[in-house]
């Protein structure tokens, strides 16, 4: 391996301990402020941390497994880290540092809209993301950055993390697709984890181009499945960019007799219960539960709950992985 390849490993490991502490902040519903001043930090360390602009730490990265309960995950990345930047440490020329921007300068994103619908038959979750993105920036936005995350058991981070170490999460099963204006979109995975992936969402395809101009608003759609083996009962709505409107839709068979409940947290505030309750209605097979918020608070957190009354969680037979 030359020099160039360790450093960017020693990069590509860094940035996975970034991934991994983005990961189980989020799962635990926790704004970067709030970790901070539980790991004892400044306030933006968090974020620098996240963005890369701070490099991995062994005092950060065991008050973050501390505070996050991560099942040693994130310890796990830090070793990696410490793995990779020895190998670097070898090298008699060092590489510049890779610096990756999520998007261009001067661009800037505001989400008109923000819909979500999540459907479940029985043994299958399959998401429908529609967002209406607007640049309010000064040039063309060519990518935009999803994640996908799931925590089978919340609040059991070791027995999570042993469950999607023997079953991950596989590209094939997720089926991912995305599209915009009607075309569909190319996507390349940024971080790829068991529980965790990372994805751009490029404004392009084989037939070519089609940017996001400034002052242009346009809707773009992804999907993806999860298996009931590998998703929780919850699903979270994280704010990270500037939101005029947000809506989650639920869908479960009635057969089931789901009941939903959500809390929300905010930089400021610990979870409390939503403001408003969600509000059901029968299509069909199938009870739908809907709630949405005007404004949504940047870096607010929205976290949505069920149980099948009809076959409570222990009674749920984990079947053979595809």
């Amino acid at each position: 391996m030359d020099a160039h390849d360790d450093a960017q490993s020693a990069e590509q490991a860094a940035e996975d301990f970034a991934a991994e502490v983005a990961h189980w902040r989020e799962v635990r519903g926790l704004p970067k402020r709030e970790l901070a001043r539980r790991m004892g930090f400044d306030p933006s360390y968090v974020s620098h941390m996240e963005s890369g602009r701070h490099k991995p730490t062994e005092d950060f990265a065991r008050r973050a497994e501390e505070n996050l309960g991560a099942g040693k995950a994130i310890w796990t990345r830090w070793l990696d880290y410490e793995a990779a930047k020895a190998r670097t440490a070898l090298a008699t020329v060092p590489a510049p540092r890779r610096v990756e921007h999520p998007y261009a300068t001067g661009s800037a994103i505001v989400v008109e809209h923000d819909a979500a619908r999540l459907d479940y038959d029985g043994r299958l979750y399959r998401l429908t993301m529609r967002r209406l993105l607007r640049n309010t920036g000064s040039e063309p936005i060519t990518r935009y950055l999803i994640r996908i995350s799931v925590d089978r058991y919340p609040g059991e981070p070791e027995r999570s993390n042993a469950h999607y170490r023997e079953h991950p999460l596989t590209w094939d099963e997720l089926d991912l697709t995305a599209t915009c204006r009607g075309e569909a979109m190319r996507w390349q995975a940024k971080h790829d984890r068991d529980a965790f992936k990372e994805v751009w969402l490029s404004f392009e395809n084989a037939e070519g181009r089609f940017p996001l101009y400034p002052g242009e608003s346009v809707w773009i759609e992804y999907a993806y499945s999860v298996s009931e083996e590998k998703w929780g009962r919850w699903f979270q709505r994280a704010v990270r960019l500037p939101t005029e409107r947000l809506a989650v839709e639920l869908a479960f068979p009635i057969a089931l007799d789901p009941a939903v409940w959500g809390t929300e947290t905010s930089m400021t505030a610990e979870a409390a219960p939503l403001r408003t309750a969600p509000v059901q209605r029968d299509e069909g097979t199938m009870r739908v539960f809907t709630w949405s918020t005007p404004t949504p608070a940047l870096h607010a957190r929205y976290r949505l709950e069920w149980r099948f009354r009809a076959r409570p969680e222990h009674d749920v037979k984990l079947e053979e992985f595809r």
